[in-house]
This record gives C-alpha cells, sequence and structure tokens, in this order.
C-alpha cells in the first residue's frame, strides 16, 4: 500500500554545493603538470592548423576551446566542421578523451599522425590506451563517466563526468589566457575576431 506522506527533498544550500564544487575543480587544476601546459601552449602558438575534437559534453568544451582560440587569430576549428582543411605536417589535433579511449578518437588521432601532424590528448586516465597515440598527454585527474562514484573517494558535489568537463573548461581557458600573453594579444583583439552574425 502506498503512503500517502511525502518524502521530503532535501535542500541543498547553494553556496555550500557551490563551495564545494569549487574545491573539487581547484584540486584537479592543482594536480595539472605545468610543464606539460607550457608545452601545449608552444605547439598551439606555433601550430597552422589546430583541429580540435571531443564526444559529448567533453566535445563543447573542446568547441568553445576552438573559438576562443580563434578569437586569438590562430586557425583552430573542430573536427566535422566542413571548413576545416587537409591538416599535415606543422598542424596540431587535440583531443580529449576523459576515461581514456574512444574508438573514434583513436582512428582521429592515427589519422592525424599519419598525416604528419603532431596529437595533443586530454584525459583523466594515467593509464589511457590513447597516450600511445599522442605526442602530448594533459592529465586531468578526475571522474569521469566511465567511472563510477562508488569507485571515487570522498563526497563529490558534481555528478557523472561534470568533475572532468568542468576541469577541461577552465583549463582551457587557463591556456587561452597563457596563450594571449605569449602572443601578446589583448583582449580588445579577440573581441574583434568575434562573429558579428548574432
Amino acid at each position: 500500500m502506498k503512503s500517502n506522506t511525502a518524502r521530503a527533498i532535501p535542500v541543498v544550500d547553494l553556496p555550500s554545493w557551490a563551495a564545494d564544487a569549487c574545491h573539487e575543480l581547484r584540486a584537479i587544476l592543482g594536480a595539472i603538470a605545468v610543464e606539460d601546459v607550457d608545452a601545449l601552449c608552444g605547439l598551439l602558438a606555433q601550430a597552422g592548423v589546430i583541429a580540435v575534437h571531443g564526444l559529448g559534453r567533453e566535445g563543447l568544451m573542446m568547441r568553445a576551446f576552438s573559438m576562443r582560440l580563434f578569437h586569438l587569430g590562430l586557425q583552430a576549428i573542430p573536427v566535422g566542421d566542413m571548413a576545416l582543411p587537409a591538416i599535415g605536417e606543422g598542424d596540431l589535433l587535440v583531443a580529449s578523451a576523459g576515461p581514456g579511449h574512444f574508438d573514434t578518437v583513436a582512428a582521429l588521432m592515427r589519422i592525424a599522425r599519419s598525416a604528419g601532424a603532431k596529437t595533443v590528448l586530454f584525459t583523466a586516465e594515467p593509464g589511457a590506451p590513447l597516450r600511445s597515440c599522442a605526442d602530448l598527454t594533459i592529465l586531468l585527474p578526475a571522474r569521469t563517466m566511465a567511472r563510477p562514484v562508488e569507485h571515487s573517494s570522498g563526497p563529490l558535489a558534481l555528478p557523472m563526468g561534470s568533475a572532468y568537463e568542468g576541469g577541461l573548461f577552465l583549463l582551457c581557458e587557463h591556456i587561452v589566457a597563457q596563450l594571449a600573453s605569449r602572443l601578446e594579444i589583448d583582449e580588445v583583439s579577440m573581441r574583434a575576431r568575434h562573429t558579428t552574425l548574432e
């Protein structure tokens, strides 16, 4: 027999939750190797065409990254966009595979390398199989969809793969800031490249 008594839904205090989420993201970003980020900035600054790729919500983060790279004046285009030219020597593929492997990402990385382009992998897994296809791997030690909550230590504010995706977004924004400083590009110049067809 069903009870007519409504169960109380726990109230989540927004400031407290936000503090927990920020703490979670800060721990992820604090564990990223600074020398790897610096190496990636160097590759991006020197690249001709920069192709970016990711799947699902990771893909949205990578598309946001390509937009900011474009605002810096770099030729960054998501894989799958019809405007993406052939890539080869001097070009770069930057791909995200939080869980460590996706067949489509593996195929794209092999194609890029065989064409002579360099490849960069963002992942959460130290033992990611795709590391063997990458010239540079950036490790974000965060929970992804591939790691259930019971395999994580301590309470988590961000569900499913949100910690990895949020960490990826913040890391990419940091890379954009680093590149802007390195290339001596100010926000006025970046804003001038923003689309007006809105």
